[in-house]
Formats: structure tokens, C-alpha cells, sequence
């Protein structure tokens, strides 16, 4: 599998890498998956065998039992994977049982890295922003870990560009570790990372990992103008926003169109889509099943052509915000359009 920077790092990961929410099933995230060690050992094993470097996860998720689940299944291979994790939800009832605080992040690196079962992760992540802490805090406390040899890489997820862009303002003033990636919520549904985050990754070197990629299972094809499963992710999480089924369904008309052409799946068509995209390093996929994920890692096996890139660009278009939508009626000449695919 074709190997990419992460961001303006030296940290090599697969275009494709392995997401852990169904991993666990404790509490709510039961009804997303409950896959434990038997199974999660065979799909790491299967994600090693394709190519697969970059495992994902979060102490949220499965409220720690994911974490768990990882510590036990990578014992003996812990050196062959890229390890991310992150920090900043809510783990327990105490005022600092959540958020960027240093006070929480080292005690939740710290637990993370028990439940692991290694002495460091590859990368940790702040979750989320976190309005209530100075970010030099959050910053000291990140480049404390890389120095304890915690953490080897930092990275943040669900930020606006604004937020970035202070983080890195901040750690080149400070001469802190900076943010190597992005993880964002970016899919044919999902475009609004293409209006600030990723104009923003490219210039600064800050790689995208993109989640959700199949848009919470509305992209995988099972979803039709005439048929809508009940058992999927989306019946027991909420999509975020409100779908335009109307343009849901369009894209999905496209995306079977190709599927058909290429003979392959929807979803692998809808996963290619996103790796193709200009600042992408990676795109997580997650799996209930041996199937599944093996279908999902068939999408690093081709590649869409411009063309049809051209085609699920033009079905999932959306107007553009201001003040994008001034800088191309006004201002094109100096403010090209970014790429619609990534480069050779």
C-alpha cells in the first residue's frame, strides 16, 4: 500500500489506515461494534497484510476498553504499527477529568499508555479545541510528552483553521513541537474542510487523516432512493448536521454508476475519492467484519481517473461560504483554485 507523509514530518503512513470506534463495545459504543481481542487481532493482522500501518484511536472510545482491546492484540508487534491516540473528552466525573488543561492531558497520556500496553504512541491528538485553556498550556504540556519520550508526534482533530494556525503561531514563538496533522470529518457529504482546513493543511504541512470517509455508512450503497437499512452506524449515531437526501442520493447515483464502470464497491469508490484529494495522508476505515474491512482496503488497490473525479466533484458541490465565494468572483487571478486531485 502506498506509504505518505504525514504532513511536513518524517512520519510515514498508509494512504489508508485502520479506525478503532468499533472496537471495545462498551456502553453506547456497543451498538456502533463490539469487536474484542479474537477479532481484533485477525483484522490488525489483516490490515498488516495489505499494507496497513496506521492504527487510530481514542481513550473515548469504548470509554478506554478500545485502548484495551489494542494493548492486548499488538503485544509483540507493537513496533510495526503507527500507534495515534487522543486526549480531551471526558473520562470521569472531576472538573479535570476533561479538556486540554495540562493537568489533564499528562494524566490521560499517561492512562492511555497503560491501557496500550507500550511506553509511547507514534502520535497523540487533542480531540477537540478547548476555549477554556490557554493554548500555550496545552502546548507545554504536548511538547513535555514528545520530550518524555510519551509521544513521538502531536497532532489536533475537529479544529477550525483559526485554531490551527494560533497552535502553530504559538509553538513556532515558543519553540514547542507543532501540529503535524489534521483529523477531520471529510467525505463526498462532508466538503467544508475544503473552505479553510485544507487550503490551511497545505500551506502550513499539516496532513490531513480523514474520518468518516463513507459519511457514517450513507456512501457505502446500501442507502438508496428506495432502501434505507436499519442496522448500520447511522441508526445508532447520529449523522452531525442535517443530510440533503435529495443530494445524498445523487452522489450516491454516481457513485454506483462507477462502481459498476470499475467493478468494484460504492464504498470503495466513495474511500477513493477522498485519498485522491490534495493535503490527504490518510483516510481511516473502520470494519464490523473481516469483509468489510476487506472490501474497504480494496480502494488503495486503484485509482479513480480525473474524469471521474470531475464527476463526484460535480455531484457533491456545495455553494461556497464567504469569503470564498468573493476571492473566486473578484480575485481568481490571484487566488488559484487548489488542485482537485493530488499529485504524482
Amino acid at each position: 500500500m502506498e506509504q505518505r507523509q504525514l504532513g511536513n514530518s518524517g512520519l510515514s503512513v498508509s494512504a489508508l489506515g485502520f479506525g478503532t470506534m468499533t472496537v471495545g463495545g462498551r456502553d453506547r459504543f456497543a451498538q456502533m461494534g463490539n469487536i474484542q481481542a479474537e477479532e481484533a487481532s485477525r483484522l490488525i493482522d489483516i490490515c498488516l497484510e495489505s499494507g496497513v500501518n496506521l492504527i487510530d484511536t481514542a481513550d473515548l472510545y469504548s470509554f478506554g476498553a478500545a485502548e484495551e482491546v489494542l494493548g492486548q492484540v499488538l503485544k509483540g508487534r507493537r513496533d510495526e504499527v503507527v500507534l495515534a491516540t487522543k486526549g480531551f473528552m471526558r473520562v470521569g466525573p472531576g472538573v479535570h477529568d476533561v479538556g486540554l488543561s495540562r493537568k489533564h492531558l499528562l494524566e490521560a497520556c499517561e492512562a492511555s499508555l497503560r491501557r496500550l500496553q507500550t511506553d509511547y504512541v507514534d502520535l497523540y491528538m487533542a480531540h477537540d479545541p478547548d476555549a477554556l485553556v490557554p493554548m500555550e498550556e496545552t502546548l507545554r504540556a504536548f511538547d513535555d510528552l514528545i520530550s518524555q519520550g510519551k509521544a513521538r508526534y502531536i497532532g489536533c482533530s475537529n479544529f477550525s483553521a483559526w485554531h490551527v494556525m494560533k497552535a502553530l503561531a504559538i509553538s513556532e514563538g515558543c519553540g514547542y513541537a507543532r501540529y503535524i496533522s489534521q483529523e477531520i470529518n471529510y467525505s463526498l457529504l462532508a466538503r467544508d474542510a475544503e473552505h479553510e482546513l485544507i487550503p490551511m493543511g497545505l500551506d502550513q504541512g499539516v496532513g490531513v487523516i480523514a474520518w468518516s470517509p463513507l459519511g457514517y455508512g450513507l456512501l457505502t450503497g446500501k442507502f438508496r432512493r428506495d432502501a434505507r437499512p436499519t442496522e448500520t452506524r447511522l441508526a445508532s449515531l447520529e449523522a452531525p448536521g442535517t443530510i440533503d437526501e435529495d443530494r445524498l442520493y445523487r452522489i450516491v447515483d454516481v457513485l454506483l454508476e462507477i462502481s459498476r464502470e470499475r467493478s468494484v464497491s460504492a464504498a470503495q469508490v466513495a474511500l477513493n475519492w477522498v485519498m485522491s484529494k490534495p493535503c490527504v495522508s490518510t483516510v481511516l476505515v473502520g470494519a464490523r467484519n473481516e469483509q468489510q474491512l476487506r472490501d474497504n482496503l480494496g480502494a488503495a488497490q486503484w485509482k479513480l481517473t480525473a474524469p471521474e473525479m470531475a464527476r463526484l466533484d460535480a455531484v457533491s458541490t456545495t455553494p461556497e461560504p464567504y469569503p470564498n465565494w468573493h476571492h473566486r468572483k473578484f480575485a481568481a487571478e490571484r487566488n488559484p483554485v487548489l488542485p482537485s486531485m493530488r499529485s504524482e
